[in-house]
């Protein structure tokens, strides 16, 4: 997923754009410079891409210090994390001294750079914009983040439109016609969970048991790092994260990038392992976790670590435990369920089947033949319950799609019948005859007669 940092100096605007752009009140807006300090990331969705748009903290020069330590600390990781920069000047006070020594320092990025001259609120102040052609950084975007008026549409056009080439956010679908994609030689396996779970422990024992290391990447941040790794023939790259905490929570500048690549890191996962602390009750930000994790149709293995620090380790405990996962985190009631000690290297290396499992499970293609035949099957023992006027859902005729994940387009007379009780049912019996274990199957409806 792409992200666009919001850049300037303090108090022009920065987190009314950024309230503007993700259509909500989310950013602390204040006269007072320097008042972002948490809650600095959303997700945006513009013209059929999606990414996270970055409130930053306002860039403070001063005499003794030309940029102060803890905005510089903020602000090169945004450039360092961003794919497009959105500079906001204030279109009311001119250009400003320091707006220029923000520009170089954007230049030496490389990275696309898009100048908006915020505070445009009337006609009358357009001609405020034409000072700014002298930063260097190509032609300004006036724009009132206040009003809503102006180009803020303009701008998220522009945003999109400098996304990389091949990472603009959209998942390719596949095509009917198309033959689905083959599996990859590498699985991407994503560790994600709260802090003090045991991920990183869980990773170096992963890295380290026995097995040939084939690299080791330094990720693009300083804490977390992507690593190759062989596994009984099959290559896996593990993929580090910080830990995510509630955004109530999230400190100002390194944290709250750390909660940005773990969501990243789900993104580009082609399996999440949800590491929970057994000894703990599911929160909140777990289950937040679980509904990101299937949104974004990843396939999933649910680990619960430090099971060496429970004093009943009975097989009637685990029982217990996973009827707690299974209601607390009925998003993933499809994942396997592992308990683990990374510290005493209990069942760790078992992570590896589970993961290998579940990306098959999500690659995995159904004859189009068997598919009806299940489908058929299903809606002939449990009929779709009669809608409006006692009309009743009637599927013609059913496909797969895509895979990653699984994916199916169900040819009906009236999609607007298909319940989400309905539609749960044929997910159940999709999986009761194809496996599907660790992976979300989503569904497609399009209107068909059935002469057609």
């Amino acid at each position: 997923m792409n992200i666009v940092a919001i850049i300037g100096r303090p108090n022009v605007g920065k987190s009314t754009l950024f309230n503007r752009m993700i259509g909500v009140r989310q950013a602390i807006v204040d006269d007072n410079p320097g008042i972002t300090r948490d809650r600095i990331y959303h997700e945006v969705h513009w013209a059929g891409h999606d990414f996270l748009v970055i409130d930053t903290g306002g860039i403070v020069f001063n005499n003794k210090e030309r940029i102060s330590k803890q905005v510089l600390e903020q602000v090169q990781l945004a450039l360092e994390e961003a794919d497009v920069l959105v500079f906001l000047v204030d279109g009311k006070n001119g250009l400003n001294p320091y707006d220029e020594d923000v520009a170089n320092m954007l230049r030496q990025t490389a990275k696309p750079v898009i100048l908006a001259v915020n505070k445009i609120d009337t006609p009358a102040e357009e001609n405020n914009m034409f000072e700014f052609y002298r930063l260097g950084l190509g032609e300004p975007l006036a724009l009132s983040a206040l009003r809503g008026t102006g180009g803020v549409g303009d701008l998220l056009d522009r945003v999109t439109q400098a996304f990389p080439a091949d990472t603009n956010g959209k998942k390719k679908e596949q095509s009917e016609d198309e033959p689905l994609t083959e599996q990859k030689q590498t699985i991407s396996l994503a560790i994600i969970g709260k802090p003090n779970v045991g991920k990183s422990s869980l990773l170096n024992v992963l890295a380290g048991r026995q097995r040939t290391i084939v690299s080791s990447e330094p990720g693009t941040t300083r804490d977390a790092i992507d690593f190759k790794i062989k596994f009984e023939g099959q290559e896996f790259m593990l993929i580090d994260t910080a830990g995510v905490r509630r955004k109530s929570k999230v400190d100002y500048g390194v944290e709250a990038f750390a909660v940005v690549r773990a969501l990243k890191a789900i993104d580009r996962a082609d399996v999440v392992a949800l590491v929970i602390d057994v000894n703990e009750e599911i929160s909140n930000q777990e289950q937040k976790l679980a509904t990101k994790i299937e949104e974004a149709g990843k396939a999933v293995v649910i680990v619960l670590n430090k099971w060496d620090l429970m004093n009943d380790r009975s097989s009637g405990s685990m029982n217990k435990f996973l009827a707690s996962v299974q209601q607390e985190l009925k998003q993933l009631s499809f994942a396997e369920v592992m308990f683990i000690s990374a510290k005493d290297k209990l069942r760790t290396h078992k992570l590896f089947n589970a993961a290998k499992q579940a990306y098959e499970n999500a690659s995995k293609r159904v004859p189009t033949a068997i598919l009806n035949q299940v489908i058929n099957e299903a809606t002939a023992l449990t009929p779709p319950p009669a809608g409006k006027r006692s009309r009743r859902l009637k599927i013609y005729y059913s496909t797969q799609v895509d895979i990653c994940p699984p994916t199916f387009l169900l040819f009906a007379n009236d999609p607007t019948l298909m319940t989400d009780n309905y539609q749960q049912y044929l997910e159940r019996k999709l999986r009761e005859a194809f496996g599907f274990s660790g992976t979300p199957i989503k569904f497609r409806l399009r209107a068909r007669e059935r002469n057609k």
